[in-house]
């Protein structure tokens, strides 16, 4: 597919931004030697990499807008656009399970088909599959003002239930504790306990059900910026304006509420939801006003690069990671490791030590993800679902 003539370059920018950090955190060369704004808060609070996927969710939100909303004003049927929105949806969810699944088969103790009976249903392409369809669909059949109340809607809805509803066993808001706060409850009924994260004994999941409610919000307001983008009633710097006057308060009332209901990725608390969809549109403001208004094109190329096939590589990345975990190399005659480490062990310490060879190999991780991105977007090669 060709690239269109006419694209929102500061979107591709920011969106090749988002995917690059979720590719450095995803893959560095020891989950024991990483930086600590490479890794997730341990429960509340926030990292760097805390924000990586909530403004994935808020530029699909902005895309939504670019994609829809000419249809619309073209006066093409709603449930044409509707069928369009669920089925794109289907194939993301479908490319999550296949990430989850993958390998297929397993080779130890003997050769066999995979057992699935356990298979994880929620993931990072699941949840932006649902965010998608619902904001999309929400988009196409209501105005901008019920969106807005659908969104405040969700706030307090999701923060009614965690620190209202008890949880048996624990009570009612448990959010101190993974296992014992309403998401993790809702999520173990709902999905059952093989079907969640592999981690902590399988009694929670971060990208669980009932917390994609708020994750959906992140979308919403997603729309909302993109919204603004599009109004050509306004001017840029009026555009600018809004934009970062939101964002800001945005921040201000996320991290105000976060005094109540703290900011938590794993649980997707409210005040997480609108403390990152703030610096979402703070981020995104930047990029607009440097590259679409002022012109400063040059420097952001590489992510331009990533921001185009954000789709094929966050989920080939995931394909070969899993791929050189699998594959052994021998070491000696008692030990094997996998050849994704033995590449860390015998170049990246050879350059440095832990922590800085640990970062290295996600670099270089990145590194070569940009030539093989680079060559597709030569070839005008876009990779869409």
């Amino acid at each position: 597919m060709n690239i269109p003539s006419k694209r929102l370059l500061s979107l591709d920018v920011f969106r090749g931004m988002t995917i690059a950090g979720m590719i450095l955190v995803n893959n560095p060369g020891s989950w024991e030697f990483i930086y600590k704004p490479l890794s997730h808060a341990a429960w509340h609070g926030w990292t760097p990499t805390d924000l990586v996927f909530p403004f994935f969710l808020f530029i699909v939100g902005v895309s939504i807008v670019f994609a829809i909303a000419p249809s619309l004003e073209k006066n093409v049927p709603q449930m044409q656009l509707t069928k369009k929105a669920i089925l794109r949806g289907i194939k993301l969810f479908g490319l999550g399970l296949l990430l989850a699944a993958f390998p297929f088969v397993v080779f130890d103790p003997e050769f066999g088909i995979k057992d699935f009976s356990k298979l994880r249903i929620m993931g990072v392409l699941q949840r932006i599959a649902l965010c998608y369809v619902f904001a999309t669909l929400l988009f196409i059949y209501f105005k901008p003002k019920v969106l807005d109340l659908i969104t405040l809607g969700c706030l307090l809805f999701y923060w009614l239930v965690m620190t209202v509803i008890p949880v048996p066993e624990y009570g009612a808001g448990m959010l101190d504790s993974a296992e014992g706060n309403f998401a993790s409850y809702t999520d173990r009924i709902l999905l059952g306990k093989d079907h969640l994260w592999a981690g902590a004994d399988r009694m929670r999941d971060p990208e669980g059900l009932l917390s994609t409610i708020t994750a959906l919000v992140n979308t919403l307001l997603g729309i909302r910026v993109g919204l603004i983008i599009r109004n050509k009633s306004i001017n840029d710097e009026q555009k600018l304006v809004q934009i970062f006057s939101q964002g800001i308060l945005l921040v201000i009332v996320g991290y105000i509420w976060d005094w109540f209901f703290p900011i938590n990725k794993p649980i997707w608390t409210s005040s997480y939801a609108i403390f990152t969809s703030g610096q979402a549109m703070c981020g995104l403001g930047v990029c607009y006003y440097f590259i679409d208004v002022k012109g400063y094109k040059k420097w952001s190329f590489p992510f331009e690069v990533y921001g185009v096939n954000a789709l094929i590589v966050f989920v080939m990345s995931g394909l070969l990671a899993k791929t050189l975990s699998m594959i052994q190399v021998q070491e000696t005659a008692e030990k094997s490791i996998s050849l994704g480490n033995w590449f860390y062990q015998n170049v990246c310490l050879s350059i440095f030590e832990t922590y800085n060879a640990s970062l290295l190999y996600a670099l270089i991780w990145i590194t070569m993800w940009f030539l093989v991105l680079l060559v597709m977007y030569r070839k005008n090669i876009i990779v869409k679902v």
